[in-house]
């Protein structure tokens, strides 16, 4: 069977991914630090998180900040660690400049004193907007749990 390319729509260079993939390096690291206000900061003023759990969105910085400090809280409270890894990452150019990101995430979960399980698969899909700096914020960001789908 031949191979397709109908989901390829463009393609991102090399330099481009790469700094994506160290983009989500840090912000992953600061939510698994439990960095609440510095991990909503990469999201745009106007951001949007969404899970296939909750009802709505959060909506903007503060209301995403508030979601990760209260699971953050919500962890300590439980002695339990959270480790995200995201992969199979594919970027497609959007046309506003920014990129449509969609990767694999997995959460490793380890109870203090016990052994880390891969508690969630998901699909995570975002629409990065660019910084003047050269860096990415996220825009939209909808997690899919694959046990729910």
């Amino acid at each position: 069977m031949a191979a397709s390319t109908e989901t390829s729509v463009g393609f991102v260079d090399a330099a481009v991914h790469h700094r994506v993939q160290q983009f989500y390096a840090e912000q992953m690291q600061l939510l698994d630090r439990g960095e609440a206000e510095p991990w909503a900061r990469t999201f745009t003023e106007d951001g949007v998180f969404g899970t296939s759990v909750d009802p709505e969105p959060a909506r903007g910085r503060a209301a995403i900040a508030a979601g990760a400090a209260e699971a953050t809280a919500r962890l300590a409270a439980d002695g339990v660690v959270h480790r995200h890894w995201l992969g199979m990452l594919h970027l497609r150019p959007a046309a506003d400049g920014g990129l449509h990101a969609r990767s694999y995430a997995l959460v490793i979960r380890t109870p203090k004193g016990g052994e880390p399980v891969v508690w969630r698969s998901c699909v995570c899909e975002d629409l990065l907007v660019p910084t003047d700096g050269g860096g990415w914020l996220v825009r939209e960001r909808h997690v899919h749990r694959d046990d729910l789908s």
